[in-house]
């Protein structure tokens, strides 16, 4: 499926179809005619493409899953990121699909758990208890911290993939395939972020969002469900007191401990009214100064998705398919799949 891939690959470098065109030396239209798969390109145009793009002809020619069915969520209304980078976004998540589900249908669907139903969750008048209402759906305990986040909802059959994106703007996005949910991530945040972010877009699809809700609103709603979802009202109480007159050094175990930014820590502890609001604010200002609104130090490590790798080794230790498949459905040296698959003994 030369035109998806191309389409991919062109966004992946960051080029429009004009200045891929004048690297190629073929016209704009003609880029537009491959991409839409109206027209095909002679192996000389593919070969030239492929060498513009730094890819491989083979991975122009990569066969695609025409039955897989995708229902990406919205960018924000007035969102910072380019409508280029947006697009491309949303190409890497089918490309990343595609792959994915490869190895799911040589293994079969079943090695893939139950999905939670989308918008089945109802809104509470409550903050707390709509973070209670997201865990009781999961079924994990309502309080409590949570360990390795992505590794539980890729448990809980939600599918999750990691991107690397030098864009700030870019920070997660939820959307449907084949009718499971999965959400991406910019792998460049930290980890703490990268664990808010998911709840975040989790609660985009767990609950039902009232159709009169504006979007600001919205997102206030998903942010606030986020943080008390990771540390709950409870455990806050518990772990601070019921009040504090100041933010001190030991605080920062308890972000360890819940996997949680000190910001998070801070905004919970204000709105479960264990400090002030001018405590509060003294540390916003506080931090600030030390360049922790964007560079807050990193207290955790980065939880990865393993669910693709698992299912891919499976497949070659079951012989499924050849090392040398499932280094390209991974994008991994054919060496570093056959010593995770076929590890020297003793």
């Amino acid at each position: 499926m030369l035109n998806k891939n191309l389409k991919y690959y062109r966004l992946k470098k960051n080029m429009s179809k004009k200045e891929l065109a004048a690297s190629v030396g073929i016209t704009p239209m003609a880029v537009s005619y491959y991409e839409s798969g109206e027209r095909k390109p002679g192996m000389d145009t593919i070969k030239a493409l492929a060498e513009v793009l730094d890819v491989k002809i083979s991975d122009f020619l990569r066969n695609r899953n025409d039955n897989l069915v995708f229902a990406h969520g919205e960018f924000r209304k007035g969102s910072k990121l380019p409508v280029k980078q947006q697009e491309y976004i949303r190409e890497f998540v089918e490309e990343y699909m595609n792959r994915f589900y490869t190895v799911v249908d040589i293994l079969g669907g079943e090695v893939l758990p139950n999905a939670p139903a989308c918008h089945g969750a109802d809104l509470s008048e409550n903050v707390e208890e709509d973070a209670k209402t997201l865990r009781k759906y999961l079924r994990i305990s309502e309080t409590g911290p949570i360990g390795n986040l992505v590794e539980l909802l890729e448990n809980k059959g939600i599918l999750i993939c990691f991107l690397d994106i030098e864009n700030d703007a870019f920070s997660g996005m939820n959307g449907l395939v084949d009718k499971r949910p999965y959400i991406i991530v910019n792998r460049n945040m930290s980890p703490e972020r990268i664990r808010s972010t998911i709840v975040h877009e989790m609660a985009h699809f767990i609950f039902k969002w009232p159709y009169d809700m504006g979007e600001k609103q919205i997102e206030e709603r998903a942010t606030a469900i986020s943080g008390a979802f990771l540390l709950p009202e409870e455990d806050a109480q518990r772990e601070l007191g019921i009040r504090r007159s100041a933010i001190t050094r030991d605080m920062s175990l308890i972000c360890i401990e819940y996997g949680i930014s000190m910001y998070l820590l801070v905004k919970r502890a204000n709105l479960c009214g264990i400090i002030t609001e001018n405590t509060a604010k003294d540390f916003y200002i506080r931090a600030g100064q030390c360049g922790w609104k964007k560079n807050e130090p990193v207290r955790i490590k980065k939880e990865e998705p393993m669910l693709f790798s698992q299912l891919v080794y499976r497949a070659v230790s079951e012989n499924e398919i050849s090392i040398q498949k499932g280094a390209e459905l991974l994008k991994q040296s054919y060496s570093s799949v056959a010593e995770q698959c076929f590890a020297a003994e003793g």
